[in-house]
């Protein structure tokens, strides 16, 4: 059988050179927290949200300019339940940020394609690379209502009415939340992703990668084959560095 996919824990593994144009190298990144690291080279870096401390506008800027300086030819990001700038919501008075605030942090994030850094919520984007390979990219921000915070749902219907929206050629998903099962428990042994979107990854057949982040102390990488319906292998990334302060690196034959 062909190898198809090649992952790397900044580290814990020595990470080779890049495996040439046949590749595609993801640096896999979430939960920097207004926190700047050391990243390793690659085609595409994808971040899962938590992009900010405690949701400012100030504390955003410090991310998305440290994602700026990186040489990644495309970047992607969306927000997670900690980046309260970035949700309209919050511009509510009853929720207490200054509209203006969040509607300049929401310009602001929407303004930086010609550094190739590329914001999305609830959407789908597509980039080729170099190498003529184009990758479609889904992104969502959600996540289950946890604590007072961004992009979170309470109901199984809400979260049917966020996820039915990733098209079904989707090939890298990014969402905050992971889902049900899957890198997701906590310090205190719950599973805390959701059951929606677990259950919409099931349809996902030619999904090639899924990163996320949002619980802390499960961050790490499998590849999922046991669904007898899929077309190809499915790795899922938790890239949460708020507690590794490491990098995943995903290696994707084209």
């Amino acid at each position: 059988m062909t190898e198809t996919v090649r992952i790397y824990r900044q580290g814990a593994d020595i990470i080779p050179p890049h495996p040439g144009s046949d590749w595609t190298r993801f640096v896999c990144i979430s939960d920097t927290h207004s926190h700047t690291f050391n990243i390793p080279a690659g085609d595409v870096l994808l971040h899962a949200g938590d992009l900010s401390s405690w949701g400012s506008l100030s504390q955003l800027i410090v991310t998305v300019e440290w994602l700026k300086s990186l040489d990644h030819p495309v970047k992607i990001m969306v927000a997670g339940n900690h980046d309260l700038c970035l949700d309209e919501m919050w511009a509510q008075p009853i929720y207490g940020l200054p509209p203006e605030e969040v509607q300049q942090a929401r310009t602001y994030v929407r303004s930086q394609t010609a550094a190739g850094l590329h914001y999305i919520e609830h959407e789908p984007f597509r980039f080729m690379l170099s190498s003529g390979r184009q990758w479609k990219v889904y992104g969502s921000p959600a996540a289950p209502l946890y604590a007072l915070g961004s992009f979170q749902y309470e109901t199984p219907d809400e979260a049917r009415v966020i996820y039915n929206r990733i098209p079904n050629d989707t090939d890298i998903l990014m969402t905050h939340t992971p889902p049900f099962m899957t890198l997701d428990r906590t310090r205190k042994g719950k599973h805390a992703g959701c059951h929606v979107l677990s259950n919409k990854l099931a349809e996902l057949h030619n999904c090639r990668l899924h990163v996320f982040g949002h619980i802390h102390e499960c961050a790490g990488a499998q590849i999922n084959t046991h669904d007898p319906f899929r077309l190809v292998d499915r790795v899922s990334v938790n890239a949460a560095m708020a507690v590794t302060k490491k990098a995943i690196v995903v290696d994707l034959l084209n």
